[in-house]
């Protein structure tokens, strides 16, 4: 990745990290056009020249072009580490005290994420969160859990997935799961989602 070539828009950005949360698939231009709701020609246009900065892998099949995250590359990884770490920055305004609440989690989780409903619309009726941690932490995370719902400054339901690295990497064909990993906001440990999506692909 030359340094001149390191300036990316905002819809680069958004496709980058599209394709590299739903590592399961590759996607031509038209499809990214219409998932991310942008022109057709501009996606096209934008997703060869990201190929050309090293983050997409481009690939020919019949007469379409497919493109995909490259999960190979030192500098495309670190990349993506950085763009998911501004994340927590970006959740949505209805989400801030979500946000900060989640914040008691960090000394004790390996990894968190908010997927569904909540993160794309202000009319939800509950916050789903994931939770990733070992065993020996279950009753910090009780504890914590316990404490922001007696706060009620959360003022809808939390629903949390509880899990560990290696229900992760036993469920990963499973396509609920794999919804929640790819349709999420990263709230704590960008590192470990990228490393665990780079796990999930073999």
């Amino acid at each position: 990745m030359a340094v001149n070539n390191i300036q990316f828009t905002k819809i680069e950005i958004q496709i980058a990290k599209y394709l590299f949360k739903h590592y399961k698939n590759g996607y031509n231009a038209r499809q990214l056009a219409r998932v991310l709701n942008i022109n057709h020609a501009h996606a096209s246009k934008l997703c060869n020249s990201l190929a050309g900065k090293k983050l997409l892998l481009r690939e020919e099949i019949g007469n379409s072009v497919f493109f995909s995250y490259e999960y190979d590359d030192k500098l495309a990884i670190k990349f993506m580490e950085y763009m998911l770490s501004l994340e927590e920055k970006e959740f949505p305004k209805w989400l801030s005290v979500l946000s900060y609440n989640l914040k008691k989690f960090k000394d004790s989780i390996e990894m968190g994420l908010v997927f569904g409903s909540s993160i794309k619309t202000k009319d939800f009726n509950d916050i789903d969160v994931l939770l990733m941690y070992t065993t020996e932490k279950s009753k910090e995370i009780k504890r914590i859990k316990d404490e922001i719902r007696k706060s009620d400054l959360v003022e809808k339901p939390i629903r949390y997935v509880d899990i560990n690295e290696k229900d992760i990497l036993l469920n990963k064909d499973d396509k609920i799961f794999y919804d929640m990993l790819s349709e999420s906001l990263v709230f704590h440990n960008p590192e470990k989602y990228v490393e665990v999506a780079r796990k999930c692909r073999k």
